[in-house]
């Protein structure tokens, strides 16, 4: 493939990117949602209807490999930093019992409904082969995602992170969140267990050994150099190569046990040290590099991957049966949990709106299932289109439901009064 190609691959991506972004974050929304709206656009759901033969000259199949190397770079650093950045919010430890609650709720509900909607999916939209088991957990995992890094956006434009209300919606989502990275690992590994029982039993044994070395050597470890070498939180280069390729280790040590390369950097990240300082210097050196660059050629090959025709015939009906238990999974979920945790119906519902967000953490679970099989382009168009719904609909939400101006919800700090 010429380079030139590639080059100019990626000029059309990140300026479609960035211009989606731009124009969303004009209407009030994060501009993450516009440029995961730029990856459809760039798909054959609108850019190869109107231009076919210019798109397939621009993204012709044959150069794919090279952007899907750099796009699961770019996944993995990401990943990487996620995991970096997993840590109890402030205050957790006081409503540790509420957000108990939301989390699990805000999980159990949209697992619940993801299997029950499975039975009228799988004879059409799951791949050949797939059993209904790992598809229907693989739609109860994909109902349960929380964007924990949208949502925090949301709440910081909004002025709203130490609320109350901000801290309880966080630390649930941060609670729900690793429950549901749990079932899909459980079910990327079933799903790609090609030994049967053995095979199953390889993979998550392998699993665990590896949370057990990350955990009880890695981290360890790079604290004890951390601290020796870089104890104001910045790194020296070689420090920096030193972590990057740990985390590269662990991303091909999961991808090689059957599961995908985000669940090693996503662990590799999670053992390093909880230094804001390091935190933010990791921010500034990869997450700008991943987020600006290499994300949105995800989000391209993302778009790429849908089907024009997905939503013709029964398939507007699919689309409408995966909105309904997407939201109501979330939304009745966060908002119950929160109601018997004491809050009011102001506050609940809100709960409920901001759990509903799933943004690019849909994307990576969509991506996970369509890269081992379990679902393929039907399913991932709608998937697509139910992650940029609901994330879309949490801002307006949120505004409906707390009933307060920004200005407002500052001045609820984490130790006012529960607002009904």
């Amino acid at each position: 493939m010429p380079h030139s190609l590639l080059l100019l691959q990626l000029v059309v991506i990140l300026v479609t990117a960035r211009l989606c972004g731009l124009l969303l974050r004009h209407v009030g929304q994060p501009a993450v949602i516009g440029e995961m709206a730029a990856g459809l656009l760039l798909g054959p759901v609108v850019f190869g209807a109107l231009a076919p033969q210019l798109h397939a000259q621009l993204f012709a199949h044959e150069s794919l490999p090279a952007l899907a190397s750099l796009s699961t770079l770019g996944l993995v650093l990401f990943m990487f930093i996620v995991g970096a950045e997993l840590r109890a919010p402030d205050g957790v430890r006081a409503q540790l019992k509420s957000a108990g609650t939301v989390g699990l709720l805000s999980i159990v509900l949209p697992m619940a409904l993801g299997v029950a909607i499975s039975p009228m999916l799988h004879p059409t939209l799951a791949p050949d082969g797939v059993a209904f088991w790992p598809f229907a957990l693989f739609m109860a995992a994909a109902m349960s995602i929380t964007a924990f890094p949208v949502m925090a956006r949301i709440l910081k434009d909004r002025g709203m992170t130490r609320t109350r209300l901000g801290q309880l919606s966080l630390s649930s989502a941060a609670i729900a969140d690793v429950f549901a990275w749990i079932v899909l690992a459980v079910v990327v590994a079933l799903a790609g267990a090609d030994a049967g029982a053995v095979g199953f039993l390889k993979t998550v044994l392998g699993l665990v050994a590896l949370s057990a070395l990350v955990f009880g050597v890695l981290r360890p470890l790079y604290g004890s150099l951390l601290a020796r070498h870089a104890p104001d939180g910045r790194p020296s280069p070689m420090l920096l190569a030193a972590i990057l390729a740990g985390m590269l280790a662990c991303a091909a040590l999961t991808e090689w046990l059957g599961l995908h390369a985000v669940f090693g950097a996503f662990l590799f990240g999670a053992c390093l040290p909880r230094d804001d300082r390091l935190l933010q210097y990791l921010i500034d050196r990869i997450e700008v590099i991943a987020v600006v660059l290499l994300l949105p050629i995800f989000f391209a090959l993302a778009g790429l991957n849908t089907r024009s025709d997905a939503f013709t015939g029964a398939g507007l009906g699919a689309l409408a049966l995966i909105l309904a238990a997407a939201v109501l999974g979330k939304g009745i979920g966060g908002t119950a949990g929160a109601r018997l945790a004491g809050y009011g119906w102001r506050d609940s519902l809100s709960t409920g709106a901001l759990m509903n967000a799933r943004g690019l953490m849909e994307l990576i679970v969509m991506k996970v299932g369509l890269d081992v099989g379990l679902i393929g382009p039907e399913l991932f168009t709608m998937l697509l289109v139910m992650a940029l719904t609901t994330t879309v609909m949490t801002g307006p939400l949120l505004t409906w439901f707390a009933g307060r101006s920004p200005a407002a919800l500052r001045d609820d700090r984490a130790h006012g009064d529960i607002a009904d």
